[in-house]
């Protein structure tokens, strides 16, 4: 690793000799030093810290081990991968083992050698920024089941606990959402949530292909079975066999068509077209459309009993303008994909393109969304977004609206929805949340909001 960067190193020793002494035998550390428990946390949370030297015996009673093994406690609930190494007297065994259970990486027993202690230091750092690289690897070949899901209003919040639920079942489910409120990110959650994660997932828009060719694209057919069939080839359906298949826009399919899917349903097996013999299937079905089912059903256009078989669990995705704290999340959020894929690079939006994402009713949700932005990277030639650099060609009405607030709100609704999926583990809502540990204890006290440690 070549780099002129200093490594951080925290030293937690109520001697100030020793503190003198470890401050400088450790070329290539910036070294911070602490006397007690308080500070050495305070550090902690101020500081990227992979490595600590920790006295056993701190104050307030620096004769026995009790306030050194609390703060090796404390350190690792905040700093999980942070590696601890125990400084202890020669007859401390016993503490120096029982800290070892604890989680420290290792003990060095006074009266101290640096050159010893800056090997055993040497090799604590290494092994972090090995563990540290297998993580940051592992993220980015396994991604997170939500991936794509961007949210931290109340109605997203809600709809992403039911996907957690309803996701390892085997439970068929109906999306339902407006038009380009990402029905099918909704469905691939379920797939990655579900044991069939590593099996195909396969989707099909019924309204994208015509009435007459639907049943066989689903069920697939055998050679001769009409005119064009010069071989036996399997539908959708078995494609997906072990995995999930998403019919998207299902409430176009045409009423012929759903009595053969509802026997589908029901017994599990196909007829290929032109085929005599039944295929059983093993297939998970999620279903999503944009039309009212209910309505559809009293005009007879869909059938009542097919309805009931694919909505055993039914999860609606909110409007785009029903998620008031989510409209400037996703404009950064896509402001920064498309500007990394097109290699250009902006300081964000002007407060004018703010209000306006603000303020539209956003009828096309977030595809509109998302193209706007998309239009407006390719676009712009300044350094930040304007209004009609996304097309907006009206002077917008910003009455009140006070930027900073809704910055904040939406901070503040991210980091506390990112806390409570990981239980309040500060290292990995920061690594989810693209920040660093200290950044983002800042922004805690800066949001006021409630100590995760405590």
């Amino acid at each position: 690793m070549a780099s002129n960067k200093l490594k951080p190193l925290l030293v937690v020793e109520d001697n100030p000799g020793i503190q003198k002494q470890l401050k400088w035998s450790f070329d290539g550390y910036q070294v911070y030093l602490a006397s007690d428990r308080e500070s050495a946390i305070a550090h902690l949370k101020t500081h990227d810290i992979p490595v600590v030297t920790l006295d056993l015996g701190l104050p307030p009673d620096p004769t026995n081990a009790s306030e050194g093994l609390a703060a090796l406690q404390e350190i690792l609930n905040i700093a999980p991968h942070t590696k601890v190494i125990v400084v202890t007297g020669n007859d401390d065994r016993t503490n120096a083992l029982e800290a070892i259970s604890i989680g420290a990486y290792d003990f060095y027993q006074k009266p101290i050698d640096p050159d010893v202690l800056g090997l055993i230091v040497d090799r604590a750092y290494q092994l972090y920024e090995l563990e540290k690289e297998n993580r940051r690897l592992a993220i980015a070949e396994g991604g997170s089941p939500l991936d794509g899901i961007v949210g931290a209003s109340n109605t997203m919040l809600n709809a992403c606990r039911l996907l957690e639920k309803v996701g390892p079942s085997e439970a068929t489910s109906l999306i339902l959402g407006e038009s380009g409120t990402g029905k099918e990110l909704f469905a691939q959650a379920l797939h990655r949530l579900s044991p069939r994660k590593d099996k195909p997932f396969v989707a099909l828009n019924c309204a994208a292909i015509p009435d007459n060719l639907l049943e066989s694209e689903l069920f697939g057919y055998e050679k001769g079975a009409f005119t064009g069939a010069v071989k036996q080839t399997k539908g959708k359906i078995e494609t997906a066999s072990g995995g999930t298949l998403f019919l998207d826009e299902i409430g176009d399919m045409p009423m012929p068509l759903q009595a053969k899917m509802l026997r589908f349903l029901q017994e599990r097996v196909i007829e290929r077209l032109g085929g005599r013999g039944t295929i059983e299937v093993d297939v998970r079905i999620v279903c999503a459309t944009h039309r009212n089912l209910d309505q559809l059903i009293k005009e007879g256009g869909f059938r009542e009993d097919l309805f009931f078989r694919i909505s055993e669990i039914v999860i609606d995705v909110p409007a785009l303008r029903e998620r008031e704290t989510d409209k400037l999340l996703l404009a950064q959020t896509f402001l920064q994909r498309f500007s990394e894929k097109n290699g250009r690079s902006f300081r964000g939006f002007t407060e004018q393109a703010r209000a306006a994402i603000d303020s539209y009713e956003w009828p096309g949700n977030v595809r509109e969304l998302e193209n706007r932005i998309k239009r407006a990277v390719v676009l712009s030639e300044g350094n930040r977004i304007t209004p009609e650099d996304m097309g907006f060609t009206e002077k917008v009405d910003q009455q009140s609206l006070n930027l900073k607030l809704a910055r904040e709100a939406v901070e503040r609704a991210l980091i506390l929805k990112t806390l409570s999926i990981y239980s309040n583990n500060v290292t990995h809502a920061s690594a989810a949340l693209g920040i660093s540990r200290p950044s983002l204890y800042k922004l805690i006290k800066k949001l006021d909001i409630p100590d995760p440690g405590k």
